[in-house]
């Protein structure tokens, strides 16, 4: 199974980045758009892993403690366009703990630097070059009430990502 903890969004949250995705398409930006429903933030991708249950646990371990997300800003990791967070602490103490809870448990995860981001578009092209045509980033805000452990599975059309709690 192909595991990944993740915070999904709410209704109000989705609509302001899909709001900003068909702005984009408006503009003639092309790529491989992330669907609404799989619009969510990772914390922790663990990739292959058969054990479900022990993920769960070490989500549970860790604690999670409802915290408000903001959107802020936008930016490119090479031909990935991505909107970003504001500075949480309580989510960066989160994810401290969660990637503790994980290592401690022997759960293999991806040790890069948590950089709290939403994937809108991979592979994005811009009409004749140049930045992605943002004059601002989305407003958005919501109050994140749990943690979902999620599976990503390749269907024929994509990811399709399941919750399994």
């Amino acid at each position: 199974m192909r595991l990944f903890i993740a915070i999904q969004f709410d209704d109000v949250m989705r609509k302001a980045l899909t709001g900003l995705q068909q702005s984009l398409r408006a503009q003639r930006v092309t790529g491989n758009y992330t669907p609404a429903e799989n619009l969510h933030l990772t914390l922790a991708f663990v990739g292959d892993y058969d054990d479900p249950e022990a993920v769960l646990e070490a989500i549970e371990r860790a604690d999670f403690r409802p915290t408000e997300l903001a959107l802020a800003g936008v930016g490119c990791f090479g031909d990935l366009f991505w909107v970003g967070l504001a500075d949480n602490k309580a989510l960066q103490a989160y994810v401290k703990r969660l990637r503790r809870e994980l290592a401690e448990a022997g759960i293999p995860f991806d040790r890069k630097h948590f950089s709290p981001h939403i994937t809108l578009i991979r592979r994005v092209s811009v009409p004749g070059g140049g930045a992605v045509p943002v004059s601002e980033a989305p407003i958005g805000r919501m109050l994140a009430t749990h943690v979902s452990l999620m599976r990503s599975d390749r269907g024929k059309n994509g990811m399709i990502y399941t919750e399994i709690s």
